[in-house]
């Protein structure tokens, strides 16, 4: 729910006076080797908020830090897959039994100076990512308004985790 609600609360759509809708253009062109180094799939394996917030309807106050294991299986069920064409990929709901939040996304993509920048869908976004020393995870922190069980905003930071899924042989 939070990542379908932060992929599309973090599009822009642009208008001119007429009603007409400009879309970005796609991104073209060779990669580059810090691109060619996302090629693949990477899975969400972590959230963590900033403070702490509870978003369990459990009926116990048990608020954490640590969003990702406050969610069901469908909700961390996401991934992201960038392709050498510059192609990409979110689906979110679409690996794990009986998830009615399935999303599909998909576009173009660009990486550039710890900048991820995605367009589809008529729209764009960029998210600073943080790529670890190894380039087996990365990660992508902004600022967001969660809505806790009993009704109350909580503003905080929240770290998505990535990493990269490994092809078996």
């Amino acid at each position: 729910m939070l990542i379908g609600t932060i992929v599309m609360g973090s599009l822009f759509m642009g208008c001119n006076t007429d009603n007409s809708v400009e879309c970005p253009a796609d991104f073209e062109g060779a990669l580059t080797e810090e691109e060619n180094g996302l090629i693949g799939t990477w899975q969400l394996t972590a959230i963590l908020a900033e403070k702490e917030v509870d978003i369990t309807n459990d009926n116990e106050e048990n608020p954490k830090k640590d969003i990702f294991i406050q969610y069901s299986a469908c909700e961390k069920d996401a991934d992201y897959t960038f392709g050498p064409g510059r192609a990409y990929e979110f689906s979110q709901g679409e690996n794990a039994s009986s998830c009615s939040n399935k999303v599909k996304l998909s576009g173009t993509w660009k990486l550039s100076g710890g900048t991820l920048g995605l367009v589809g869908s008529c729209t764009s976004q960029n998210l600073p990512v943080v790529v670890n020393a190894d380039k087996s995870a990365y990660s992508i922190t902004s600022n967001y308004s969660i809505t806790d069980v009993k009704g109350l905003t909580v503003l905080t930071d929240v770290k998505f985790t990535y990493t990269k899924v490994v092809a078996t042989p």
